[in-house]
């Protein structure tokens, strides 16, 4: 079922309860207040009769009937010491069975009476010693005001539920439309027809979620490019060295390096083969980071520490540099992380810096709020191309002098996977710096 009609039918059955609950109360109350409002009308009619029969003796029975039918009222009066009803427009056998049936003093509370298949709303006033006028309306004349009304709730109701659902219908077709719109768009997606997203008219929720699906299409369209440009980068990278490796291999078996060719040749092989091992351990590494959740194993790290291990092992290739490794002292802090990764990270940017410095690299470390530390590495070498710097941390993208490419891939996969934040730019020493936020 389509969620318009499902938004339609709920409006229209929530409407349908609420008011013919409210139509059952008053239905059922509204006779209450009936009979209340009918013995007070009897009540003030009594007193009318009253002043009219105070002297019963003159007035002519004729009379008093002709009174009694123009207020379409039914009386009698009774005698309670003779036991007897001394007057009456009813039928007198009526009038006697219900003198006798029920209480017709004034004090009596009971204000409907009951006689065979017929109902009368009661009021009995006393007009003299030891003598009552009751007077009656039958109860199905209430009833006919009863149905009346009823009917005219009933009309009112059926009139309501047409514009609840006209009203509903032109709500959730506002709600489904956008939803609607929001669909088509979600099939472009899953036809990777990124450039062909558009956006929809929307608000509320909705257009969160439109916001969301349009950064999740540039997220995956981002992420399928890298992936595209990984295969043919890493296909390109890993090709070089096999043929490299393919040329002097056969040279040598061939004989056409001899001596001390032969020698030079073999360490090529050699060497090309561990650059070659190096960058499949990289790239090896780089898809665990990316997709196996039980590689990071999480602990509590000092920030203080974690410099100290990355001063210590990019110490020799400083030295051998002669670039001076310098940093401040950071406070006591502690967060929470895979150590040996984060080590891993911290050493490929600094080794890149200390590569590409003059003469100075610079680790700082300093709170950037209540729940969050900054860590910048900074040299003093020539900087970062403005062409080179927004792919700066893409799988393969190697400055001048970069060695396999994946270096900062790493770090910069490490550092997200610890909901961490990577950014690289220029530094205070005029070269490059990057910055992780943890």
């Amino acid at each position: 079922m389509r969620l318009k009609t499902q938004l339609n039918i709920a409006f229209t059955t929530l409407l349908i309860i609420v008011m013919g609950f409210t139509a059952i109360t008053l239905y059922s109350q509204l006779k209450g207040l009936l009979v209340t409002n009918e013995t007070r009308q009897l009540e003030e009619s009594g007193q009318i009769l009253l002043t009219a029969i105070s002297g019963v003796d003159t007035i002519r029975a004729d009379s008093l009937d002709t009174m009694l039918n123009n207020l379409d009222l039914k009386m009698f009066l009774y005698d309670e010491e003779a036991e007897e009803v001394t007057y009456t427009n009813l039928v007198r056998s009526d009038a006697e069975r219900l003198a006798e049936k029920h209480d017709t003093s004034p004090t009596q509370k009971n204000t409907i009476w009951q006689e065979n298949r017929n109902s009368y709303v009661v009021k009995s006033i006393e007009t003299g010693e030891n003598q009552n006028m009751v007077i009656l309306r039958p109860i199905r004349e209430l009833e006919v005001v009863q149905e009346s009304f009823f009917q005219r709730i009933f009309l009112v109701f059926l009139i309501g539920v047409m514009i609840a659902i006209l009203i509903s219908t032109y709500l959730t077709q506002r709600l489904v439309k956008p939803l609607t719109e929001l669909k088509y768009q979600l099939k472009k997606i899953q036809r990777r027809e990124f450039d062909n997203i558009k956006s929809i008219k929307a608000s509320g929720e909705i257009k969160e979620v439109e916001q969301s699906a349009i950064e999740m299409a540039k997220e995956l369209n981002r992420y399928i490019t890298s992936q595209r440009q990984f295969f043919q980068n890493a296909s390109h990278e890993l090709k070089t060295p096999l043929m490299t490796i393919q040329g002097y291999a056969e040279g040598i078996k061939d004989g056409v390096f001899t001596g001390k060719d032969q020698e030079h040749g073999l360490e090529v092989v050699v060497s090309e083969i561990s650059r070659l091992k190096q960058l499949i351990n990289e790239m090896i590494l780089l898809a665990k980071l990316d997709s196996e959740e039980g590689i990071y194993k999480e602990e509590s790290i000092e920030i203080k520490e974690l410099v100290d291990l990355t001063i210590d092992r990019a110490l020799p290739l400083a030295s051998d540099k002669n670039v001076k490794l310098t940093y401040n002292k950071p406070a006591a802090i502690v967060i929470n992380g895979d150590k040996e990764k984060l080590l891993r990270a911290m050493m490929n940017i600094t080794s890149n810096a200390v590569r590409h410095a003059g003469s100075q690299v610079h680790i700082s470390v300093q709170p950037s709020s209540i729940r969050q530390v900054e860590i910048t590495i900074s040299d003093d070498g020539p900087g970062i191309s403005e062409d080179l710097l927004p792919n700066m941390f893409q799988r393969f993208v190697k400055g001048e002098g970069g060695e396999t490419g994946l270096g900062l891939a790493i770090s910069r996969a490490i550092v997200e996977r610890h909901n961490g934040i990577i950014r690289a730019g220029k530094s205070d020493l005029g070269g490059a710096s990057f910055t992780i936020i943890l």
